[in-house]
C-alpha cells in the first residue's frame, strides 16, 4: 500500500468523507454548510455516493435519535466491515493493537461498552457534577482575574476558554496541570484533519505513555481523584485505565473549550442575545442548551454501521452499511425547532443531539453544562462591554479540525 493509499484509507475509516458542499461551513461561521441545509429540506435520510464510496447521511432529528438508539447499529468502527474493506490486515494491526483499543469504550458495543460505562456512570452523576460548581466557579474567577489584570486585548481561547475545562478535568482525574502543554499539543494534533497516519500513531503512543506513567503512580500512591478511585475500586488493568483516562482527558477539555470560545463569538455576533443574557443571567442554562444546539461543534458527524438490516425513516439500511448522523443538520431540523437558524438564548430547552443519544450519550455532559453555565455567566457579568478586537472575518476558524470552533478569539473590553 502506498503512503497516499495508507493515508486515505485510515482517514476514511476515522471519518467517512462527504462532498465538500455538505461539510464546508457557509458564509456564516455558525451555520451548517449551505448544501447540507438544502439537502435537509429535501428529506431526512439520504444515500450519498462520493469518491466511489456510499454512506447514509441522516439530517432529521427523529431519524438521528432512532439511529443512535437502535441496537442494530454498531459503534465499533474499528472492526466494522468498512474498516476491513478499507485497510489491510497489516495496517489494521498497526493502527489498532489490543493495548491501544483497551478502555476506548466509545468505539465499543455491549457487553464491553456496558462494563466500562457502568464503572464510570457513578462518577458523573448530575448531583456530583453540581457539587463541583463552587470549584468550577473558583477556577473561572481566577482565569478572569488574570485576564482582566493583564488587560485587553486578550485571546479568549488561550486566556479563558481552554484553561477552564483543562483545569477542571485535570483536578477531576488527578493529572498535574503543569503537564497541560504536552497533552493539549498532542490532542490538537490528534484532532487535526491534516495529521498523517504516522503522526496519529506517534501522538497516540506518546499520550498513552504519558497516562501510563500516571496510572502506575496512582497504583502506588492513590489520592481522592477519579483515576485513583478506578485504580482502587475496579479490576481494570493498566492498559484499560490508560485508555479510559486518555479518553476522558481529551473529551473533557477539547469540547467544552471550543463551546466556550465559539459560543462567546456567536453571542458577540448577536448583540441582542448577548445583551439579553447579560441582563438576565437566570437565562444561562437555557442559553447553554441553545448554544449547544445552534453551534453543533461535532460537525464531522457521528458514525455507525448496521450489524443487520434495519429500517430508519422509511429507508432500509443493509447490514454492513455506514450511517453518518449530521449533528449540525439534525440540530437545525425545522420539524423539531421553530425558526431553527436563529440563536435565541431564551428558547425553551429542546432535545438536541449535541451530546449524542442512546447508550453512547456523552458521559461528561453534566460537567460540561456546569462549566459552560458558570463560564458564560461570569464572563458576561465581569466583562459586560466585551467585544471583538478584530473584524469577525479575521477570527481563525477550526475548519481543519474534527471538533469545530475557533483557534483564537481576540477580544477587548
Amino acid at each position: 500500500m502506498s503512503t497516499a493509499e495508507r493515508q486515505r484509507s485510515a482517514q476514511e475509516l476515522i471519518r467517512p468523507q462527504l462532498p465538500a458542499e455538505l461539510t464546508n461551513r457557509g458564509k456564516c461561521p455558525f451555520d451548517p454548510a449551505t448544501g447540507l441545509t438544502e439537502l435537509s429540506e429535501q428529506g431526512r435520510i439520504h444515500r450519498i455516493e462520493h469518491n466511489g464510496d456510499t454512506v447514509w447521511l441522516v439530517t432529521g432529528h427523529d431519524e438521528a435519535r432512532a439511529v443512535l438508539a437502535a441496537p442494530q447499529m454498531s459503534s465499533d468502527r474499528i472492526n466494522s466491515p468498512r474498516a476491513r474493506a478499507l485497510i489491510s490486515p497489516e495496517l489494521h494491526a498497526e493502527l489498532f493493537p489490543p493495548e491501544r483499543r483497551a478502555g476506548s469504550f466509545i468505539f465499543m458495543d455491549a457487553p464491553d461498552h456496558t462494563r466500562y460505562r457502568r464503572l464510570l456512570t457513578g462518577q458523573f452523576t448530575v448531583r456530583r457534577m453540581r457539587d463541583l460548581t463552587p470549584r468550577v466557579h473558583e477556577i473561572v474567577t481566577a482565569q478572569l482575574d488574570a485576564m482582566i489584570e493583564k488587560g485587553p486585548p486578550a485571546d479568549l481561547v488561550h486566556d479563558f476558554a481552554l484553561p477552564v475545562p483543562s483545569l477542571v478535568i485535570c483536578e477531576l482525574l488527578g493529572v498535574d496541570y503543569g503537564d497541560r502543554d504536552e497533552f493539549q499539543r498532542r490532542t490538537s494534533k490528534l484532532l487535526s484533519l491534516n495529521t498523517t497516519v504516522d503522526e496519529q500513531i506517534k501522538n497516540t503512543t506518546e499520550l498513552r505513555k504519558f497516562m501510563h506513567v500516571l496510572v502506575r503512580a496512582k497504583r502506588q500512591n492513590p489520592g481522592d481523584d477519579l483515576l485513583s478511585g478506578l485504580v482502587r475500586d475496579t479490576d481494570l488493568d493498566d492498559n484499560e485505565l490508560t485508555g479510559i483516562a486518555n479518553l476522558l482527558l481529551i473529551a473533557g477539555h477539547e469540547t467544552t473549550a471550543n463551546m466556550l470560545a465559539l459560543g462567546t463569538f456567536a453571542l458577540l455576533e448577536h448583540p441582542d442575545q448577548f445583551a439579553r443574557l447579560r441582563d438576565d443571567p437566570e437565562l444561562v442554562e437555557n442559553a447553554v442548551e441553545e448554544l449547544l444546539r445552534y453551534l453543533s461543534i461535532i460537525s464531522s458527524g457521528v458514525s455507525r454501521h448496521a450489524k443487520e438490516d434495519v429500517v430508519i425513516g422509511g429507508a432500509t439500511i443493509r447490514a454492513g452499511e455506514t450511517v453518518v448522523v449530521s449533528v449540525p443538520a439534525v440540530n437545525r431540523d425545522d420539524r423539531q425547532y421553530e425558526d431553527p437558524h436563529a440563536l435565541l438564548v431564551d428558547r425553551p430547552r429542546g432535545h438536541h443531539v449535541a451530546f449524542g443519544h442512546g447508550i453512547h450519550q456523552c458521559l461528561g455532559q453534566q460537567l460540561a453544562r456546569v462549566e459552560m453555565a458558570v463560564g458564560f455567566a461570569e464572563l458576561l457579568r465581569r466583562l459586560p462591554t466585551l467585544k471583538l478586537a478584530v473584524p469577525a472575518g479575521e477570527v481563525p476558524l477550526r475548519t481543519d479540525m474534527s471538533i469545530y470552533g475557533v483557534h483564537r478569539l481576540p477580544v477587548t473590553w
